[in-house]
Formats: structure tokens, sequence, C-alpha cells
């Protein structure tokens, strides 16, 4: 019999059900479940570190049971850093779709059913089901640089919010234009501070 030591614990910074608000499955319900810790130290990350609860995959299972939505989203923080096959296995086994946000520094299990990469620096990835890019007006290259590094079905360009209103504007605008200029990307909007939900 396992002792306690044996099973693997994860450090979950929160667990909570809401629409997913970007990409290609905006609007959909889905279960977040949001890892602490990351190898980045992104300006613009939502996450505190400093906050977790270290939970058993059947714990998480416990926790997330109840909710109606079969889909699962795994963000961070950087959820490779802990998600392996086990768990993805638990998912499955209770008939979750599992999707996870990451930001590409990592090779992710197999058995993920759906892979977002919000690239920030050092990516080694090369293919994933969405690429996500954070619009902050860099220089066309840069940007086709990625489309051409990382292979997607779908790729998406996310206006970076700065908390200031004109400035989002200006940087809406310019990405607006862009996706006019090279059809290849769409448009991915934080729909959830729009509508005010978490």
């Amino acid at each position: 019999m396992n002792s306690k030591n044996d099973i693997r614990h994860y450090r979950v910074n929160e667990i909570f059900y809401s629409l997913q608000g970007e990409g290609f499955h905006t609007g959909k319900a889905a279960v977040f479940v949001r890892f602490s810790g990351c190898n980045l130290r992104c300006s613009f990350c939502d996450t505190d570190f400093t906050a977790y609860r270290e939970m058993t995959g059947e714990e998480i299972i416990h926790r997330i049971k109840d909710y109606p939505g079969r889909f699962v989203v795994l963000t961070g923080g950087e959820p490779t850093l802990q998600v392996d096959d086990a768990l993805l296995a638990l998912f499955h086994e209770h008939g979750y779709m599992v999707a996870m946000e990451t930001n590409g520094t990592r090779q992710w299990p197999e058995t993920l059913d759906w892979s977002t990469v919000s690239p920030k620096e050092h990516v080694v990835v090369t293919w994933c089901n969405e690429l996500k890019v954070v619009f902050q007006q860099q220089p066309e290259t840069v940007l086709e640089h990625l489309r051409q590094q990382i292979s997607a079905e779908h790729y998406f360009l996310q206006p970076c919010d700065t908390g200031d209103a004109e400035e989002n504007k200006r940087i809406v605008a310019a990405c607006v234009e862009y996706i006019k200029r090279h059809p290849q990307w769409r448009l991915s909007l934080q729909t959830h501070k729009i509508t005010g939900i978490k």
C-alpha cells in the first residue's frame, strides 16, 4: 500500500469555474486549474506565485466534479512544471477534455487534448493547436518569425492590456490593422475582462 509520501501532490494556486475568455475556445464553459510557479517572470502576469495549496489528483477531481462543464483548462504560472501523464489520465478517466496554456519553454505530456502556446522567450516547442501571441506592436519580423517557428492549427494575436485606456485603444487599433494585412492571424480579445467575469 502506498504511503502518503508516495502520492504525487500538485501546487494549485486556485480552481474556479467560468468561461474561457481568450483564443479558439472563447465563450466555452471551463474549469480552470491554475498551478503555482513559473520558470519566467513576465511583467504582465496576473498570478500570485506565493499562494498555493498542495493537492493530489484525486483531490483536484473531487473539487471540480460538481461543475457541469467537462472542459478543463490547466494554466499558471507554467503548468508544464507540474502536469504529468498521471494527472491527465485521471482527468480523462472522469470524462474531461483537457487544455493547457503554456509559455512553450517545456514540452507537455503527449496525452494532452489541446495546447495553447503564448510564447515569451526560450521557446522549445515547434507545434501546438493554438499559438496566441500578446500583441505589443512588435516588429513584423518578430511576429512572422514566431509564426514560422511554431506550427499551429490556429494563430491569434491578443492586444496587450496595459492598464491605460488610451494606450489600449492604440494597441487594439494597431493589432486590427496588422491582422488585416496578415490574415493568417485572428484577433483574440480578453472577453472575461470585457464582460467583468473571472
